[in-house]
């Protein structure tokens, strides 16, 4: 096996799931993406009523948990969906999750843009939720940041980097002109050369990118095969020139620019 097959053997996507096992560190890993919890109470208060699907939320991670015997659980970011303090449905939720997960896994909440108070909700669980810093944290050979900004050099430097953020999606049309929007995996090779400008320095920067889609399927998304649409990561889309997507049924659609 080469170097490359090998970095890619270290992430393997549930087949039909936003989800992924991850080898890090002598674990077996579960990584989900932009769980937002609670999206349902902000999005009310934006004039949108949808019932809770906290529950529902819940129940499926938590048998993706039990058919992959996995070891912990990593949300790779937004965990929370409120910018501050979880309050209120949107804390009912988180705490359930920990209680749901405290038997069956440890749990490491690498901090997102919108978890910025998220320990608030974790500091009642007697130290068994990890948060990490901004920058994201790295096991073995493998690295996690959320992606809203840049990662460690630590991080960056790992033979895998896995994001979140940016809820990649493809605009799809059918034979009638019908479009719509399929959540995707987008995977390469690290282009140095963004890195290195930001932090000014060369880099050991050699290694695969994998950007995962959003857990939370109302969450919208970037649609990256559309001309001029803007990413949201502050690396993206040069620091994956050459990346593509696969749709979560693990289906390869290609250069993710010409999808």
């Amino acid at each position: 096996m080469g170097r490359a097959d090998e970095r890619s053997s270290r992430i393997e996507p549930v087949p039909g799931e936003p989800a992924a096992v991850v080898r890090a560190g002598g674990e077996r890993v579960l990584c989900v993406a932009d769980y937002h919890a609670g999206l349902e109470a902000a999005l009310r208060w934006e004039g949108v009523s949808l019932p809770s699907q906290a529950r529902e939320r819940r129940e499926h991670l938590l048998g993706i948990v039990g058919s992959r015997a996995v070891e912990r659980v990593v949300f790779l970011g937004d965990l929370a969906h409120a910018i501050g303090d979880s309050r209120g449905p949107e804390r009912d939720e988180l705490e359930a999750l920990f209680a749901a997960l405290a038997d069956r896994v440890a749990v490491t909440v690498v901090k997102g843009n919108h978890d910025g108070e998220i320990e608030s909700v974790t500091g009642g669980t007697n130290g068994e939720i990890a948060v990490t810093p901004t920058g994201g944290i790295r096991v073995g050979d493998v690295g996690f940041a959320h992606g809203h900004t840049w990662p460690a050099r630590r991080v960056l430097e790992a033979d895998v980097l896995c994001v979140g953020h940016e809820h990649p999606a493809v605009r799809l049309e059918d034979d009638v002109g019908g479009t719509r929007a399929e959540r995707v995996w987008l995977r390469g090779p690290l282009d140095p050369a963004p890195f290195a400008e930001h932090y000014d320095e060369k880099l050991d920067v050699t290694g695969e990118l994998v950007v995962f889609p959003a857990f939370n399927d109302l969450s919208g998304g970037t649609w990256v095969n559309v001309e001029h649409q803007a990413f949201l990561a502050p690396f993206l889309p040069d620091g994956l020139a050459d990346g593509e997507a696969y749709l979560l049924d693990g289906t390869r659609l290609g250069a993710y620019r010409q999808v």
